[in-house]
Formats: structure tokens, sequence, C-alpha cells
């Protein structure tokens, strides 16, 4: 027999938890910035808690490029706009909330 979530009741293997917890979260703001030297950085915003230490390991390893995750702010060192976005579409979490 397989375990039963403590949250939503049903099997792991069906288990809608990590979902739901993906489509009620805050907008998601995607956008490029300069900082030092003039270098340009992708910032993702509105990611909370577990959520954003995971984006962040994710897209640091799809994206092959250096970054952290701190304050509720992910930083990925380039310019990483579109991939970043195709990227969290792919991760669960719905178009419609994330903004450019």
């Amino acid at each position: 027999m397989s375990e039963i979530c403590p949250t939503c009741g049903l099997p792991k293997e069906i288990c809608a938890c990590q979902t739901i917890e993906k489509q009620t979260t805050t907008k998601i703001k995607v956008y490029t910035t300069k900082k030092r030297f003039n270098k340009l950085v992708t910032m993702v915003e509105g990611l909370q808690g577990e959520e954003l230490d995971v984006a962040a390991k994710e897209l640091k390893r799809k994206l092959a490029c250096g970054g952290n995750a701190k304050d509720g702010v992910v930083v990925l060192q380039g310019d990483h706009l579109k991939k970043t976005i195709e990227y969290l579409v792919k991760l669960g979490y719905p178009r419609d909330i994330i903004k450019t």
C-alpha cells in the first residue's frame, strides 16, 4: 500500500499539493537590470520559502549560470529573460502569473 499525503489525504503518486501550492502564489516578476561593472543580471521576484531555493537551484542548473537566492529574489548572472520564463512554466508555474 502506498503512503498517504498528510495535507490532501491522497496517495503520494497522485498528490496535487505541489501543483495547488504553485497556482496560489503571488505574481512572479522577471526582469533584467545592470549591476556592478554594467553587467546584466536576471531578477526573479515573488517566490517565497522553499520555492525560492528550489527554483533558484533549477534555474541555475538549466541556464548554466551562477547566481543566488535571498530576501525573496533570485539573481541569475546574465541576460536570461526569455529562457527563465520558459523554465518557470516547465517547473509548474502558470504563465499568467509571470510578468516581465
